[in-house]
């Protein structure tokens, strides 16, 4: 018998569409203690995990309205760190493989066991519990050296560095503006870690992973009888952090209304919870970060300009990969031997094939993506080096294009190329395609009707 893991610190989540399986793996989890929800659908985990995050989300792969797999992109596209685990039958097996490159932690073969669930989860709360430990290690070093975790030897990072340095030591608000996955809230630990406010609090929040009366609820809280189920009054997380920074990600997605409450609170300094008459005095740094071009966000009405203003005293861009590809030999060996100590094993490094394919590859999803592929193919490897075939197969086929396509190709089909390639990595989710390219998403719907982009896809091309 499999020993439990401790189960009083993890939530689970599970999505299971049959009732009879769904039970099966309630009553596997209630006996060893475990904090879990089930949900009998995708729609419904996305919309409960929203509200009640879970450290792990176990699912089915074959489930109707939307699959295991875009249900894991789109868990991790807003909660990166959460593990997800697959429930497979034979069938599927070769899509359970395929999820384990695009994130997913592991999968369970159905029929489904205690020894099969209890071993995955034990390796799974071992690895989160090692991340948190690796964590508050990180936090430990980051405070006599705070730009440690920024890895890079490119004049784009060195550059960086300098302007974090200076940066830090001035009590103002920043704005971090760079793609998706270019590390903009390890430039926010790294500016707080090297201020006079690196002994107190950094909260981080994702505005746009969230419905808006949650945000709400989250940055600002509530008082007692607030609203229906508000039982006691929550602290929000601007009083939880204060005399210390708070980082909000994706603040372009903050809906008007909250960005008007937002904007009063940095003005006047103070907070007033919902449904609250007393303000609380504030005392904290606001770090923001955004992925969209706020300015014309600003021109088109969808982001307020003295908001716009209030943020960005100072501005900071995070480079993609693209423009920085010497650093990506670093930034591999670093990953790897991360994932050697998580997955227990011990490749030496990468083939001569594997690095040049790392190389000529464009990272649309920058060093987030990079660094999935590395945990994968450290995942899945056998041999003591990684080689080219351990890599997704799309970027192998990206050699093959090299090669045979036109060697100067005009600009507008380097676009195209990009844009289906970031919209195929990425399932032709639009949402998340326009994020990793940067663009608004209504830009990306032109560019994709210029290029017949969906008639494409329709012809199977």
């Amino acid at each position: 018998m499999t020993t439990c893991p401790p189960s009083a610190a993890l939530t689970i989540a599970v999505v299971e569409d049959e009732a009879v399986a769904r039970k099966q793996i309630g009553r596997i989890l209630a006996r060893h203690h475990f904090q879990v929800t089930l949900y009998e659908d995708p729609i419904q985990a996305l919309r409960g995990l929203q509200s009640s995050p879970a450290q792990i989300v176990m699912t089915d792969i074959r489930m109707p309205h939307m699959d295991g797999l875009a249900l894991l992109q789109r868990i991790k596209a807003n909660t990166p760190a959460t593990e997800v685990i697959l429930f497979t039958g034979y069938a599927a097996i070769d899509d359970a493989v395929q999820a384990i490159k695009h994130g997913a932690f592991d999968y369970i073969e159905k029929p489904l066991t205690p020894d099969k669930v209890l071993a995955v989860l034990k390796r799974a709360a071992d690895k989160l519990a090692l991340l948190a430990e690796n964590r508050k290690l990180r936090e430990e070093l980051l405070k006599k050296d705070h730009t440690r975790e920024i890895l890079g030897v490119s004049p784009h990072i060195r550059e960086l560095i300098k302007v974090i340095n200076k940066v830090a030591r001035i009590d103002c608000n920043v704005l971090i503006h760079g793609e998706s996955g270019t590390g903009k809230e390890l430039v926010a630990r790294a500016i707080h870690n090297g201020s006079l406010r690196k002994h107190q609090p950094f909260l981080g929040f994702n505005c746009g992973g969230f419905a808006e009366d949650l945000i709400t609820n989250e940055l600002f809280g509530h008082e007692k009888g607030a609203f229906t189920g508000a039982d006691s009054v929550k602290q929000g997380l601007f009083e939880a952090a204060r005399g210390g920074t708070v980082f909000l990600d994706e603040i372009g997605e903050m809906a008007l209304s909250t960005q008007v409450k937002l904007l009063r609170v940095l003005q006047e300094r103070q907070v007033l919870r919902v449904g609250g008459n007393k303000p609380v005095p504030l005392d904290i740094r606001l770090i923001s970060a955004t992925n969209k071009d706020l300015e014309h966000e600003v021109q088109a009405g969808r982001f307020r300009e003295d908001l716009f203003f209030r943020i960005k005293v100072v501005v900071i861009r995070t480079p993609p990969l693209r423009e920085r590809a010497e650093d990506i030999p670093l930034l591999a060996d670093h990953f790897l031997r991360i994932y050697n100590r998580l997955y227990n094993k011990a490749f030496e490094g990468f083939t001569r094939k594997a690095a040049d394919t790392l190389l000529r590859y464009p990272f649309p999803g920058n060093v987030r993506e990079l660094e999935n592929m590395v945990c994968s193919a450290v995942a899945l490897g056998e041999d003591k080096w990684i080689d080219a075939k351990d890599l997704p197969e799309d970027l192998n086929l990206l050699e093959v294009e090299t090669v045979c396509s036109d060697p100067l190709p005009s600009l507008a089909d380097q676009e195209k190329a990009h844009i289906i390639r970031v919209l195929e990595a990425t399932n032709y989710n639009k949402v998340r395609a326009a994020r990793i390219l940067g663009i608004p998403r209504t830009s990306l719907w032109r560019k994709m009707k210029k290029y017949g982009v969906d008639e494409l896809r329709i012809k199977g091309l």
